[in-house]
C-alpha cells in the first residue's frame, strides 16, 4: 500500500509523540503518586525490647585485681615398688571431699603424666627432684594496695613456692601469710611491684537469688577469663566442713577458677569460687562460692596473725526435727540439740547438758546446728556469751566463757564397739517394739532386738544401742521408759525423746508414743 508523503509525515510525528509521552510517564508518572522525586525504601526491621546489661564496664575495672596463682613444691619420688600413684591422691588425707576438690580443680587423673594445664601431676615420678615442680594452678585477687591477695587453701596447701601472674602478664613472687582449711581460704602477699589494683568485699546479706554475677579467673590455665550468670541459691551445705554456707551460682566455673572472685555489678566480691558439682568433671552450671562475709572475717584474721582463732563451746549437736520439737514442747524445729557436752568443754563447765536445745546466742536466733557453729566460731576465745537453752519445757540463759577451738576436731573413736551385756532376763517395751536388758554398769537399757515394723526401727534404733534417758529423765529400767511415755501422753505430746548411745557417740531420737 502506498502512503502519500504528507500523510506519512503526519503519521510519523504522531508515533514519535506517543513514544515520548510513554517515556515521560515511565519516568515521572508513577513518581507523581509520592511527594518527592526519589524512590522511597522500606525501613529495616528494628525490635524495641529490654536489653541485657553489658558486663564490660565491670570487667574492665576489676580485671587488674584478679591474678593467676602458680604453686610449686619439692616432690618426693614415689616408691619404686612396681606401683604407680596414677592420680596422686595417695598423697592426700583420706578425705573424700578434699580428693574430689583436687580431682576437679587440679587436673588429676590424666593419662599422660600432665594435667590439663600442662603441669606435672602431684606425686608423679621425676628424676630431677631437687627443684620445686608445679603442683597446682588456680586464681586469686588483690584485697589491698600493698599486695595482699586471697585464694583457696586447697590451691596452695601443698606448695613451697608461689607465683602470681597479673592481668598484664607480670609474674611476681609471693609468700604464704596464712591458711584456714576449715573455710578453704588462704592469704598470699606480694612484696614489691608497686601499688596494686584491689577490690572490696560486698555485703552478701543483700545478695538475692537471681542477681547477676560475674566470675573472673584462670580456668585450665588460660589466663583471665570472664563468665557470667546469676545467684542460683544461698546457704548451700555440700558437706565440705562445719561452716558450710555457700552461695550457688550458674556462671561457668572450671578447674583453675579455684580462689577466683565472683563480682556483683558494682564490682564488689560477693563470693570466692571453691567447688563445683560436676558428674563429668567440667562445668554444668552448678558452682559454689564462699560468701564474702565469711571470707572477710577469716581473711582479716589471717592478715593479722596468720591463723584464725575461733570460739569453742565444747558440745556435740544435732538438728531438731519436727518429731523432736514435738516431744520437747517446742513450737518450731529451730535450734541445735545438744547430744553430749564434752567433759573438758566450756559448755559443760557452765551448765549446758545433753538434751538442751540451744535456741539463741547473745540474742541471735539459732536456726540450725550449722548456724550455731558459725555463730560460736565468729567469737574470739575467752569471749563471754549468753546461751539460751530450752530445758524442761522452758527457756533459760546460761553465761559461757568460750574456749579455743582445738587444732583438730575431736573424733569419736570407732575402734571399740560397745557390746551389749548378755541378757540374762530381757524385758520388752512392746509399745515401742523393743527388747531391752539392763546395761552392765546399771545405767541405761541395752537394746537387744528391734521389731523391724516398729517406729523405733524406722528411726534407726538398732540392737546394741543403749537408751540412757527419756525426756531428760535418766533410764535405769523399763519402768522409767513407761513412766516417761505416760507423762508425755498426759502433757498432750505425741512423742518421747530418747537419748541413744552408740559407739561412744550420743544422739537423740523422737519416738512416737503408743496410740490408745
Amino acid at each position: 500500500m502506498n502512503i502519500a508523503p504528507n500523510s506519512y509525515s503526519r503519521t510519523r510525528n504522531r508515533l514519535l509523540a506517543a513514544v515520548a509521552s510513554v517515556a515521560v510517564a515511565g519516568a515521572i508518572g508513577f513518581g507523581a503518586l509520592t511527594t518527592g522525586t526519589s524512590p522511597v525504601l522500606a525501613d529495616a526491621v528494628r525490635v524495641e525490647a529490654p536489653q541485657v546489661p553489658s558486663f564490660a564496664d565491670v570487667v574492665e575495672r576489676v580485671s587488674p585485681a584478679v591474678v593467676s596463682v602458680k604453686v610449686k613444691a619439692k616432690l618426693q619420688p614415689t616408691a619404686d615398688d612396681g606401683s604407680d600413684d596414677q592420680d596422686g591422691l595417695d598423697n592426700l588425707p583420706n578425705n573424700p571431699q578434699l580428693r574430689r576438690f583436687f580431682k576437679e580443680f587440679r587436673g588429676f587423673g590424666d593419662q599422660d603424666g600432665q594435667n590439663d594445664q600442662g603441669h606435672r601431676r602431684f606425686g608423679h615420678r621425676d628424676r630431677n627432684n631437687d627443684q620445686p615442680r608445679p603442683v597446682a594452678q588456680g586464681s586469686g585477687f588483690f584485697i589491698s594496695e600493698d599486695g595482699y591477695l586471697v585464694t583457696n587453701n586447697h590451691v596452695v596447701e601443698e606448695g613451697t613456692a608461689f607465683t602470681v601472674v597479673t592481668n598484664d602478664g607480670k609474674e611476681l613472687d609471693a609468700k604464704l601469710v596464712g591458711t584456714d582449711p576449715r573455710t578453704d581460704l588462704a592469704v598470699l602477699k606480694v612484696d614489691g611491684g608497686g601499688k596494686f589494683t584491689y577490690v572490696d568485699f560486698a555485703d552478701d546479706s543483700k545478695v538475692r537469688v537471681g542477681d547477676w554475677v560475674v566470675a573472673v579467673g584462670n580456668p585450665f590455665g588460660l589466663g583471665g577469663t570472664v563468665t557470667a550468670g546469676i545467684v542460683s541459691a544461698r546457704g548451700r551445705d555440700i558437706g565440705a566442713g562445719p561452716y558450710d554456707d555457700f552461695l550457688q551460682i550458674d556462671a561457668s566455673v572450671n578447674r583453675g577458677n579455684s580462689g577466683g572472685p565472683t563480682f556483683n555489678l558494682n564490682g564488689q566480691v560477693v563470693g570466692i569460687n571453691t567447688a563445683i558439682f560436676s558428674p563429668s568433671g567440667g562445668s554444668v552450671g552448678i558452682a559454689f562460692d564462699i560468701p564474702a562475709s565469711t571470707a572477710k572475717q577469716v581473711v582479716g584474721d589471717l592478715m593479722k596473725s596468720g591463723a584464725v582463732q575461733r570460739g569453742w563451746l565444747g558440745v556435740e549437736i544435732q538438728p531438731v526435727t519436727s518429731d523432736i520439737a514435738e516431744s520437747l514442747g517446742l513450737k518450731s524445729n529451730n535450734g541445735a540439740l545438744v547430744s553430749s557436752a564434752q567433759d573438758d568443754g566450756p559448755g559443760k563447765k557452765a551448765g549446758i547438758s545433753a538434751g538442751d536445745v540451744i535456741t539463741q546466742v547473745d540474742g541471735k536466733d539459732v536456726a540450725s546446728p550449722k548456724e550455731l557453729a558459725r555463730l560460736i566460731g565468729a567469737y574470739s576465745p575467752g569471749k563471754s556469751v549468753d546461751v539460751t537453752v530450752w530445758r524442761d519445757g522452758k527457756s533459760q540463759t546460761i553465761k559461757v566463757d568460750l574456749g579455743k577451738l582445738p587444732a583438730s576436731d575431736k573424733q569419736a573413736s570407732g575402734d571399740q564397739q560397745q557390746q551389749p551385756a548378755a541378757p540374762a532376763k530381757p524385758d520388752t517395751l512392746a509399745d515401742l517394739g523393743l527388747t531391752v536388758t539392763k546395761s552392765e554398769n546399771g545405767k541405761g537399757l541395752v537394746v537387744t532386738d528391734v521389731d523391724p515394723d516398729s517406729a523405733a526401727a524406722d528411726r534407726g534404733i538398732q540392737a546394741g544401742d543403749v537408751i540412757t534417758s527419756v525426756n531428760s529423765t535418766e533410764v535405769n529400767g523399763t519402768e522409767d521408759v513407761t513412766k516417761a511415755m505416760a507423762d508425755a501422753v498426759k502433757s498432750g505430746r505425741k512423742a518421747v525423746l530418747m537419748q541413744i548411745t552408740r559407739d561412744d557417740n550420743n544422739r537423740f531420737v523422737a519416738v512416737p508414743v503408743a496410740k490408745g
